[in-house]
Parts: structure tokens; C-alpha cells; sequence
């Protein structure tokens, strides 16, 4: 590592409840798991039995010489119930902080990765009229259990998740029709008019639960600071690094406006922005493209730069520091990851260089584990996950982002 890294910078690794815990049975997300027809591929099951093996697996990042963890407190978990909150929920993940601290680690909460308990989306989701208010209240109880122990908090994970992938054609057209038979079919069977997920949101919705999203977020963030003002609050969003060849501008400008602009904007008045980066997307005279070169699992050609052009840009706009919540590499290959963990370093730690203000690195993903309506084939982590035995096992590329890290804080030793 030949760039210099801040003393304090936040090195770590990113999780969530429901991909990770295991049996998430009071969330959305296992409700439209077990819907038919069903937008996901399978089950999530026992997930990576993440919610009893937590300790073991916080000496798994504490061996790689990292200093923060970022996961979710599942709201699903301590409110499984309208109104009825689930004390040894919040037991739980207070232990879980307290692990953090103990081991060295800065712990980094979101409050929201997605899934929302199921009485929640029945009842409305985010669009309904006190969806903001809710949410308020979990976050609120959630940063007076433990708020004083944690380093920042993200209220929502990537709200242009679907805006995203719909402005890059990630998915088919069969998959948004298979997506409202789905929602449909929830809803009957809850007995609701409606069900949504945070991201199963039909193409239709969009610009409603953008004002959604934004309202809870407000809520959330006012509700934070009324207990613990100190507290960094953020929200993270997924962001391609949107680069143009000459004649491609409009199309770039195009898809920042569609997709990142608003929340870069809403994220003025917070304390950073969370910048989840997986690729970076071409454009020309003819809109986007993708280039030559090897390809990851996305489909987009490998590109470690993508990072610091994404996180550059979100600063660029929002004019807070950025926090990077999510960078990876999905592939079958882990020499790809090896490689592209450090090259992506090496590039973030330029960025800093010019004077990008990044407070911090945080690993998509420790593990292996349940990649929503893709299931468990798409590979993201440092570790595999034995599915019948759940046994975790390094990596080359948990080495390598060790290596990594261990050369960055050397410096300042």
C-alpha cells in the first residue's frame, strides 16, 4: 500500500441481519420468501447462523486486523409484533455492540438493510401514512439501548436500489412481472390490499416510496439526534461510477439525476454519505455499455477504480464526508477478489489524497450468505460458508484484504 490512510479511518467489514442471522421468521422478506409464486430463488433459512454465532464470528474480524463491523439491527426481530417490542431482541444486539467494543471494533448500525417486519409492509410499508413515524421509533429505541457505544449509525440501505438496477437493465422484464404476481399474492394472503418490500418495489412505485423513503429517513434522523446529537447519521445508497466517453454525457448525467442525485442532496444535511459501490457503467452517443476486459459476476467488466470515481462523485454532490458501507466483487474466482481488494485501496487511498474526505472502508461481505432473491449462489465473501455444516473458512482474499489493512495502519504505528 503506497497511500497514507488516516490514523482513525474505519476499517471493517459490512453485514446484514437477514442475510446473515437466520431465521428472520417475522420479516417481510421470509414472508415473501415463502409466498408462491415467489421472486426468490429460495429460502433463507438458517442464513449463516449468524444471530448465535456471533461471537466467534467478531473474532473472525478482529483476525484480520480490522477496527469496525457494520450490521443491521433487525426491526422485524425486536418488534415482531405491531407495538410489542422483544426485550431479549434488544439483549442481543446490545451484547453484540458491547462484543464490538470489547474486541477493539468501532460498531456501525443500520437500522434499516432492507428487510422490515412483516406487520409493517401488511400494513401499508413505507407508504403508509405513519410508515416515517414507526420507523422513528425504532430508531430512537434502538440509540437509547446502546447509542452511546456505537460510531455511526445508517438509517436506510440503498433506497435507489431499485432505480439502480432498473436504470442499468440489471433485470429482465419476465422478473418485474413475476415481482407483482409475488406482491399480489402476499397481499391476499396477509389479507391486505398491498404488500411491498424495501427492495421488491414494483417499477410503478417508485417515485412514491422515493418520498417515502426520504420522509423516514428525516423522521429517523430527527428522532437519533433528540437522544444522542453526537451520533454520525447517514444514509447509504448503491452507486456505479458512471463514467462517459465523448459523446456519452447526457446519458451519465441521465442516470446521476435518475438515481443518486436526490439522496446525494437529502445527504447535505447529514453527517456523510454512505457509498455502496460494486462496478463502474460506460456511456456513449448510444447510452450505457459495457467495455472489454474480464468480467465479474454482474457482468460488467472488473474495474478496482470504480470505488474511489463513485465515492468522488458522491462527494462531489452531497458535500459531506463519505463513509464507503459496501464495496465488493461478486465472482466464483476469489484470485479476481484478492487482487481487486487491494487495487481498490490503492485507488480510495489517491482519492484521499486529493482531499475527498473518506472516513472509512467497510467490506461487502465476511461471508458468504443469502443474496436476496438470488439465494446463495452469488459469491461476495472473505470467507466460504459450508452450507450443510455452516463451518466458515478463509479465503486467498481474506489474506489479501489483511495484508492490506495491516500495511495501511503500519504507517501510523
Amino acid at each position: 500500500m503506497t497511500t497514507s490512510f488516516p490514523v482513525d479511518f474505519l476499517w471493517g467489514v459490512a453485514q446484514a441481519g437477514h442475510q446473515n442471522e437466520g431465521d428472520n421468521r417475522h420479516s417481510d422478506i421470509w414472508f415473501l420468501e415463502h409466498t408462491a409464486p415467489s421472486l426468490f430463488r429460495e429460502h433463507s433459512g438458517a442464513a449463516c447462523d449468524g444471530y448465535a454465532r456471533w461471537e466467534s464470528d467478531l473474532d473472525l474480524v478482529v483476525g484480520l486486523g480490522l477496527n469496525s463491523f457494520r450490521f443491521s439491527v433487525e426491526w422485524a426481530r425486536v418488534e415482531p409484533q405491531r407495538g410489542v417490542i422483544d426485550e431479549a431482541a434488544l439483549d442481543h444486539y446490545e451484547a453484540l455492540v458491547d462484543g464490538c467494543v470489547a474486541r477493539g471494533l468501532a460498531p456501525i448500525v443500520t437500522l434499516n438493510h432492507f428487510a422490515a417486519p412483516h406487520w409493517f409492509s401488511a400494513s401499508g410499508s413505507w407508504l403508509a401514512e405513519d410508515a416515517a413515524s414507526l420507523f422513528a421509533a425504532h430508531s430512537a429505541r434502538v440509540v437509547t439501548r446502546f447509542g452511546d457505544r456505537i460510531r455511526a449509525v445508517v438509517t436506510l440501505n440503498e433506497p435507489n436500489l431499485e432505480q439502480l438496477l432498473q436504470a442499468g437493465g440489471k433485470l429482465p422484464p419476465e422478473l418485474e412481472v413475476l415481482k407483482l404476481d409475488m406482491l399480489a399474492a402476499a397481499a391476499e394472503a396477509a389479507g391486505t390490499e398491498r404488500y411491498f418490500a424495501s427492495n421488491v418495489i414494483p417499477v410503478t412505485a417508485q417515485g412514491e416510496f422515493q418520498e417515502a423513503f426520504t420522509r423516514a429517513h428525516l423522521a429517523a434522523r430527527s428522532a437519533i439526534k433528540a437522544v444522542r446529537p453526537e451520533l454520525p447519521v447517514g444514509v447509504s445508497i448503491a452507486i456505479s461510477d458512471d463514467v462517459a466517453i465523448p459523446g456519452g454525457e447526457s446519458s451519465r448525467d441521465a442516470k446521476r439525476a435518475a438515481v443518486y442525485d436526490h439522496w446525494l442532496r437529502v445527504a447535505r444535511e447529514d453527517d456523510f454519505i454512505g457509498v455502496q459501490n460494486y462496478e463502474r457503467d460506460l456511456h456513449g452517443p448510444g447510452g450505457s455499455f459495457v467495455g472489454e476486459g474480464p468480467r465479474n459476476g454482474m457482468g460488467t467488466v472488473i474495474e478496482p477504480g470504480s470505488l474511489a470515481g463513485a465515492a468522488r462523485y458522491a462527494h462531489e454532490v452531497s458535500r459531506v464526508p463519505v463513509l464507503v458501507t459496501e464495496h465488493g466483487i461478486q465472482t466464483d474466482d476469489d484470485t479476481q477478489r484478492a487482487e481487486f481488494i487491494p487495487a481498490a485501496l490503492e485507488s480510495l487511498g489517491e482519492l484521499l489524497a486529493e482531499g475527498v474526505p473518506v472516513l472509512g472502508y467497510q467490506h461487502w461481505t465476511l461471508m458468504d450468505n443469502f443474496e436476496w432473491i438470488f439465494g446463495y449462489g452469488p459469491k461476495l465473501g472473505l470467507f466460504s460458508v459450508d452450507r450443510g455444516t455452516l463451518e466458515r473458512t478463509a479465503k486467498q482474499s481474506a489474506a489479501a484484504y489483511a495484508a492490506a489493512v495491516a500495511a495501511a495502519r503500519s504507517v501510523h504505528a
